[in-house]
């Protein structure tokens, strides 16, 4: 069951909830449901569990690697249209907004070897991501697009954003 995390404020009933900025492909990953559990190398979504993040889509690229590339291509079985159509659908607001909307689910550690391997893989599969062991890995569900972009800076670790009445799906 998820509870929402939300505080409507009087005046125009605006909904407040916590935000966390993500890098690029990762935002459109995740709120275009691909991408449903979230690493990170400290438990930064553990308070979230069963509450509503808002997902904030970062001005720069995620510029670590193409892991998520190799996910796609392998494992998820895409072509180059449908890795093009998914990374265009996640384009469709831009840079430096809240985008959307995420369920937050349990954290855990991952061990630094799971006993097996297709564990593993189902997990980078649904990281779109690959070396998840010893991060700190967390569920998300129920993504959802905004009807419009929330301009707004976004911030290093959680932060609080209001959200206006006419952007919610």
């Amino acid at each position: 069951m998820i509870t929402v995390n939300v505080c409507y404020c009087n005046k125009d009933m605006s909904l407040q909830v916590r935000c966390l900025s993500f890098r690029q492909p990762y935002a459109g990953l995740v709120l275009d449901g691909l991408k449903t559990v979230e690493s990170r190398w400290r438990p930064l979504l553990a308070p979230l569990e069963n509450q509503t993040l808002a997902v904030h889509i970062a001005q720069r690229d995620w510029d670590q690697d193409e892991d998520w590339r190799a996910v796609l291509n392998g494992p998820l079985g895409m072509n180059r249209v449908q890795i093009r159509a998914l990374l265009d659908s996640g384009e469709r607001f831009g840079r430096g907004v809240v985008a959307g909307l995420v369920d937050v689910g349990g954290t855990w550690l991952c061990p630094a070897s799971l006993q097996e391997e297709e564990e593993l893989h189902h997990l980078e599969r649904s990281a779109v991501l690959i070396g998840l062991q010893e991060k700190h890995l967390t569920h998300l569900s129920n993504p959802r697009w905004l009807r419009g972009p929330l301009r707004t800076r976004g911030g290093r670790d959680l932060w609080t954003v209001e959200i206006p009445p006419e952007l919610l799906p």
